[in-house]
């Protein structure tokens, strides 16, 4: 038994990614880091026919490869979950990792490979399922910092940036509605239904602007301005927001690094 928890904690110090230690002290994430950034680049390399049809045989074993290093690094995971939630029961442990965000990548980052095998897909549904690889690249957000700061200010400004897409579907919605029966006498083909002139509007109001579908009419080129204009400040609002997350997130770090105790003076871990 004390053999069983030795090996299950050397198991748990294997993946986790340790912080102020030596690359080959953390060589297990550092390694699951690379095949990541590698399968990336194979399902971008992968596309070009030529090189696709020269190196079928490679990217296949790799793949493979990949998936078999995945697959064990997705059980072991669940295998030590009772060692990343300490507070929660072996099984409460095991079904939170299952059902949280990298547990739910982890398993879309392999189960790809292993549908075919027990159910039969359509040839186009299989492509679909091939593209699915690129979920892989989320596995990168458990190594990394920088991502995991994205994910906080996410995390910390959910509200008002779920406010501002739903006034921007709001407006979306009104302006496209309202762009239809303006244009569709003039231009019926252009503007056929909402659905189409719904393109035209997220179009105008993100400021892209391709020129594929615009207003002929007065009253339509008015809205289009009144709605290029909207869009700039509309665009800028969650601009405004994420940069004050970060700002939050840094500053809190920096203080955190630099909190020292009231009674001794020495910098607080």
């Amino acid at each position: 038994m004390q053999t069983y928890k030795m090996l299950k904690e050397k198991a748990y110090n294997l993946i986790i990614k340790k912080e102020n230690q030596k690359w080959y002290q953390n060589f297990f994430p550092y390694f699951i880091y690379i095949l990541i950034i590698l399968n990336i680049t194979a399902v971008m390399v992968e596309s070009v026919e030529s090189i696709r049809q020269n190196h079928k045989t490679f990217f296949k074993l790799f793949e493979i490869f990949s998936v078999i290093i995945f697959t064990i690094e997705y059980t072991i995971r669940i295998w030590v979950a009772d060692h990343e939630f300490k507070n929660c029961s072996i099984l409460k442990a095991k079904t939170r990792f299952i059902f949280s965000f990298f547990g739910i990548v982890d398993l879309f980052a392999i189960l790809p490979f292993y549908l075919p095998m027990f159910i039969m897909f359509d040839l186009r549904f299989l492509r679909l399922l091939r593209l699915t690889r690129l979920f892989r690249l989320f596995k990168i957000a458990r190594y990394s910092k920088a991502l995991r700061v994205v994910g906080t200010v996410l995390k910390r400004k959910k509200e008002p940036l779920i406010l501002t897409l739903f006034v921007s579907l709001i407006l979306l919605l009104v302006a496209s509605s309202l762009m239809y029966y303006i244009e569709h006498d003039s231009q019926p083909e252009s503007f056929p239904n909402i659905f189409a002139s719904f393109w035209w509007a997220v179009a105008t109001l993100t400021t892209i602007g391709y020129g594929d579908i615009y207003p002929i009419t007065g009253w339509g080129k008015f809205l289009s301005g009144i709605i290029a204009l909207l869009g700039i400040g509309l665009i800028a609002l969650p601009t405004g927001i994420l940069g004050s997350g970060f700002m939050e997130v840094i500053e809190k770090k920096e203080n955190k690094k630099h909190k020292k105790c009231p009674h001794c003076g020495k910098a607080l871990k």
